[in-house]
């Protein structure tokens, strides 16, 4: 059985280690960095070919936080000694020279790589290193000492000292020993703290006889230089072949990792097939420098579409980061399976229980993309996940260079709790949306423009349907009114928002309290108890023994009633309308909210899917990205002025489906007052409910303006108008939120 280790005491260690005989890298370096979060070395001579056979040990002491310390001798020329000696010049004049000269240009692609590890780790600010040099009188001489020191989070050190420098050849062609002592030990505990202390006078160059320096602007130099990124680590020699079962036993936890594939940028399957409309999108995405909008109808593809053209990209990229960002679980695991159809097996990022190591993933194969271990890493996530200080730090480490981030439904990126995330200058970006435009929100949408760049493509859902993307639709507004306990209710809270208006440039708008109560008043709307009467009479009469039905409900509770439909108390309306469907009209309906796990909702969308559930009682998670195709007819109780939300719905209904030749849409349009009563209320009253009828004409407007029957629908339009005279009614114009 494998024991896990978890600090530098439960690491198997000899006493001593000999080359010849010991696997030095994998038997002592590998698994004690593991558990490291400081190595110091300090050695006469030191090479970056040791780094490529201890890139294990490594990668967890980098994710521990950890850092690396390097003291070695200067490689001085005969030249350099005899200008020291004869004072032609200053010894760090003279060792800084030679340090540059190292700075060659070399061929062979293992020296380079080695020296890219070494670079990132530096750049990383993971390792530092200082020359040493000791004063002697007669010139310069060589700094000989052979000592490293290992510590864990604990406080645990392991010590080790001997022949060995720091090299890939001493460790695996020449004869070398080094002993090793352990804090933890009585009998080792002094000589570790005596070789701690030599190590930090060092460091600090408190040594006397001995000078160190530290020389910034070489280190510098030296990342600009040999950080290329140019090739993964895995392709050097065999002599060198870092070791990826050990990198995989040893990460086992992320179960969905696949190594083969880790090289290997997104493949379009062969067996997806895009429109033109796609490809001319994915075509122009190109042309802009691989920024841009893909502004697409809901069910016009945008998904494949964004997937093909992340492919694409591949193609032309040879590294890349891939970022995809959703604003809900249930759309990162869609995508996830959209993602491994094109070849990637991406890491998961939200609090779900599986995902739950995506934080120490993450910054490991960024770690491992940016030393050059990685060609590709694709991280899928929530838009909560996007934005924690834990992701942006660690994405903003890679400075966006050879990083694409994609948003899906971007328009939520638009908020303003959001926006901060567009902070970082990613070089490639695409934003997908039915509904970029944010509701009442021009700086929101403005900074998604000006963050992704232009639109690629904009096919809307009237030429979506022209084309037979989706299905064409019937439209029936069912006009239904508050109950008096309803109206009395919103009366009220709407005197208390007239108390919260606010001037702000120039416009009366409401404070965030006034914002509270416009929210509990469209609850209230939404809730309205004729709907539930009206629905009712409908199923019954129509659609108690039909199949692929949905009915958006409000996430609201229905008031206590004196009326016509009586409640004990407050009861939730997705729950009323549930128990009477099912106990009043004999229907096999299941609900489909955020309270139900992924795997629940799986379950009932397939039983919706195989006709064992007749209808989805719903109140948001359908709004964005679920595909539920089967939907033939769709009751809409709840909905307000925002077209993001009536137009997510709208196209959740029209999605093809075989022998599914159109959709019909019933809108539940609500009045302050029974339309037949209005010309009867005084003029005071009729105007206060004039904010309410605008926003829900400016819906049906909408909603009739692609119908089949639009017509029909016309009529009741132009009932409502009339009833309140409103001829010169113009819905391009009416601020509804701030309406009163």
């Amino acid at each position: 059985m494998k024991v896990i280790a978890v600090s530098l005491q439960d690491v198997l260690l000899k006493s001593e280690y000999r080359t010849l005989k010991d696997d030095i890298a994998t038997a002592f370096y590998v698994p004690t960095l593991k558990e490291a979060i400081c190595y110091k070395r300090a050695v006469g001579f030191f090479s970056s070919s040791i780094l490529s056979m201890i890139t294990d040990g490594l990668y967890e002491l980098y994710k521990n936080g950890g850092h690396i310390q390097i003291l070695a001798s200067p490689r001085l020329s005969e030249e350099d000694i005899e200008a020291i000696k004869l004072g032609y010049t200053n010894r760090k004049a003279v060792i800084k020279s030679a340090l540059l000269r190292e700075l060659k240009d070399y061929d062979d692609f293992k020296t380079r790589d080695r020296l890219n590890l070494l670079a990132c780790l530096i750049a990383e600010r993971c390792l530092d290193f200082k020359i040493v040099e000791p004063l002697l009188h007669k010139g310069s001489g060589m700094y000989h000492e052979k000592v490293g020191l290992i510590e864990d989070k604990d406080g645990n050190v392991v010590a080790f000292s001997g022949s060995m420098n720091e090299s890939g050849n001493s460790v695996e062609n020449n004869y070398e020993s080094f002993d090793v002592f352990c804090s933890w030990k009585n009998v080792d505990e002094d000589r570790v703290k005596n070789k701690e202390e030599a190590f930090s006078r060092l460091w600090e160059d408190r040594e006397s006889n001995v000078k160190v320096y530290d020389f910034p602007e070489v280190k510098a130099l030296f990342v600009q230089k040999y950080q290329s990124n140019s090739k993964c680590l895995h392709e050097l020699d065999d002599e060198n072949n870092i070791r990826l079962e050990s990198v995989k036993e040893d990460r086992e936890e992320y179960t969905t990792l696949d190594m083969d594939i880790k090289n290997r940028g997104f493949i379009k399957p062969e067996w997806l097939n895009l429109y033109d409309y796609q490809q001319q999108a994915i075509e122009n995405w190109k042309n802009n420098g691989y920024r841009g909008i893909f502004d697409m109808a809901t069910g016009t593809g945008k998904t494949y579409t964004g997937l093909a053209a992340i492919s694409n990209l591949c193609e032309y990229v040879n590294r890349l980061v891939i970022v995809i960002v959703c604003p809900y679980q249930h759309l990162v695991d869609q995508w996830a399976e959209d993602v491994r159809r094109f070849g990637v097996s991406p890491i998961i990022g939200y609090s779900g229980s599986n995902t739950k190591n995506y934080k120490k993933r993450l910054a490991s194969d960024l770690f491992d993309f940016r030393i050059g271990f990685k060609n590709y890493v694709c991280f899928l996530c929530t838009n909560k996940t996007f934005s924690s200080s834990s992701v942006q730090k660690e994405l903003e480490k890679t400075g966006g260079v050879n990083v694409l981030l994609v948003v899906d439904e971007a328009h939520n990126i638009g908020a303003e709790h959001l926006r901060d995330t567009l902070n970082i200058n990613y070089e490639f970006r695409l934003a997908l949306s039915a509904t970029l435009e944010r509701y009442q929100d021009d700086g929101g949408t403005y900074a998604i423009k000006e963050f992704f760049g232009d639109k690629c493509i904009t096919y809307d859902l009237g030429r979506a349907i022209n084309e037979h993307k989706l299905t064409p639709y019937y439209y029936y507004p069912i006009v239904t009114h508050l109950s008096r306990d309803e109206y009395e209710v919103y009366q009220k809270i709407t005197k208390k928002m007239v108390g919260c208006l606010i001037k702000v440039k120039g416009k009366l708008v409401l404070n965030e309290y006034g914002k509270i109560l416009a929210l509990k008043r469209a609850r209230i709307v939404s809730g309205a108890i004729d709907k539930i009467i009206k629905l009712k009479n409908l199923i019954e009469s129509k659609y108690a023994d039909k199949k692929n039905v949905l009915i958006y409900c409000g996430a609201t509770r229905l008031l206590k009633q004196d009326g016509e439909v009586v409640i004990d108390e407050d009861i939730r309306q997705i729950d009323y309308i549930s128990r009477m469907l099912n106990l009043d009209c004999n229907m096999n309906t299941a609900q489909f909210t955020s309270n139900e796990d992924a795997k629940e909702r799986a379950m009932r969308l397939q039983a919706f899917a195989d006709g064992d559930i007749q209808a989805l009682v719903a109140i948001k998670c359908l709004d964005e990205g679920v595909n539920v195709p089967q939907i033939e007819t769709a009751f809409i109780l709840a909905s307000t002025m925002n077209p993001k939300e009536y137009i997510q719905r709208r196209g959740r209904v029209l999605r093809l489906y075989p022998g599914k030749d159109f959709s019909v849409i019933y809108d539940f349009i609500t009045l302050p007052h029974a339309i037949e009563d209005v010309s009867s209320l005084d003029k005071q009253v009729r105007d206060g409910d004039i904010s309410l009828v605008k926003k829900e004409l400016s819906r049906l407007l909408e909603f009739e303006r692609l119908a089949i029957n639009r017509y029909e629908a016309d009529s009741v339009y132009s009932d409502l108008i009339e009833a309140y005279e409103l001829y010169d009614f113009d819905v391009e114009n009416e601020r509804i939120w701030e309406e009163l």
